[in-house]
């Protein structure tokens, strides 16, 4: 060979090739987790879908704060219509574009034969949001946070009346037990007179303006005076909404591995934009509003963009996370909502309230722990939902049976 020439295949062999295939990109992969310690890698695996699902409580708990304060914290007042349908025109968008880009199957309109049952989850999903974002405006953020806790014990009925599980005794008194804590978080006149007669008087004296001062002068923001027939509508409405909310966890174990998850999110999705929008149309006494500021329109792009990565990392946890490690993880929210009521609102809940919050939660852990273990098939093919971690697990095998028997 002549001095100065090339061997294009001596410098091929002494360069090492790409990692082109799937093959050679999993060895690179291994080698790097191999760097890692064992107790950490270990540990990032047994927890991750657990912080997923932490995650995804936090942004929760954030787009009900930026709720709350777009209804509450300006002159001009968003109606709870007006924040369903921003949040989920926003979840519809979103999800359609990862949907068409993933490709999902028998998007947009899911499979027939399902496509009824995907319309009553739509609707009922509608029922029960607009239960929890109406309750919000009247009711302190804790108190409106701990009334969904009921929704285990109410799916546990629903179920019994409609797919014909059983329903103990237990299942039964933790109902019970469930329902006198919200009558503790709802403090009703007929059942604390004493305490109405406080918070009428609060409402007409001066001390109110002084308190209102106190607070903006604490950088808090004063809490919204509300007559007894608000606090008893909000209470009602966000009890329905739990009843709305059970029935569209029935109408997705119906469904089961039949449609996508978000298949099942975006008819819930579409239905509450154009329901909301159909409203704000109609209602004499509502308007599409504009908002007037900068913070609005960032309090609006918090709840848009968290409600879809609420959904997002609450299906990749559940898919990874064992039901009842993330079950317990959501009574976060609970701890998230007393912080936030204090350190925005300045406001501590009375101690009723908090002795009916431990009535609700406890009864929620004891529906919980009445479930059966799911087998890793059932874990591998549930289908997932924004609010199913306050599912129990185990309750599929009635569903499975009632759609074999369709």
């Amino acid at each position: 060979m002549a001095y100065g020439t090339t061997n294009p295949a001596r410098f091929a062999a002494q360069d090492p090739p790409a990692p082109d295939t799937d093959q050679e990109r999993e060895n690179d992969a291994a080698q790097a987790r191999s760097r890692i310690p064992k107790s950490l890698r270990d540990f990032y695996e047994r927890n991750f879908g657990l912080f997923l699902v932490f995650l995804a409580q936090t942004c929760g708990s954030v787009m009900n704060t930026a709720a709350k304060l777009l209804a509450t914290g300006y002159e001009t007042k968003f109606h709870a219509l007006h924040i369903i349908f921003i949040r989920m025109s926003c979840t519809t968008v979103l999800g359609t574009l990862y949907m068409c880009y993933h490709r999902v199957p028998n998007f947009p309109f899911g499979q027939k034969g399902i496509r009824g049952l995907l319309v009553l989850r739509g609707l009922a999903g509608f029922f029960g949001i607009f239960g929890l974002y109406y309750s919000l405006s009247w009711l302190l953020f804790s108190d409106a946070t701990v009334i969904t806790f009921i929704i285990p014990t109410m799916t546990a009925l629903v179920c019994f009346v409609w797919l014909r599980e059983p329903f103990t005794s237990r299942e039964a008194l933790a109902g019970l037990l469930a329902f006198t804590g919200v009558l503790f978080v709802a403090r009703p006149p007929w059942l604390f007179p004493a305490q109405h007669k406080d918070l009428v008087q609060d409402v007409l004296s001066t001390d109110m303006l002084m308190s209102v001062i106190s607070n903006v002068a604490k950088d808090t923001l004063p809490t919204v005076p509300v007559s007894s027939s608000q606090r008893s509508l909000a209470i009602i409405l966000a009890v329905l909404g739990t009843f709305g909310a059970s029935t569209a966890y029935a109408t997705i174990r119906v469904i089961g591995t039949r449609a996508h998850s978000l298949i099942s999110v975006n008819y819930f999705a579409c239905i509450a934009t154009i329901g909301s929008a159909c409203i704000i149309l109609v209602h004499p006494d509502l308007h599409f509003m504009m908002p007037e500021n900068l913070s609005q329109w960032g309090l609006i792009a918090i709840i848009g963009f968290s409600g879809f990565l609420l959904q997002f990392l609450l299906t990749e946890g559940l898919q990874r996370e064992k039901a009842g490690r993330a079950t317990n993880l959501t009574y976060l929210q609970l701890v998230f909502a007393l912080i936030i009521e204090r350190v925005i609102w300045g406001t501590t809940p009375p101690v009723e309230s908090l002795f009916g919050a431990v009535l609700i939660i406890g009864a929620a852990i004891w529906i919980s722990l009445q479930k059966k273990s799911v087998t890793a098939e059932q874990k591998k093919a549930k289908v997932v939902d924004e609010e199913s971690s306050l599912l129990g697990e185990g309750e599929r095998e009635a569903a499975e049976s009632l759609v074999a028997r369709q």
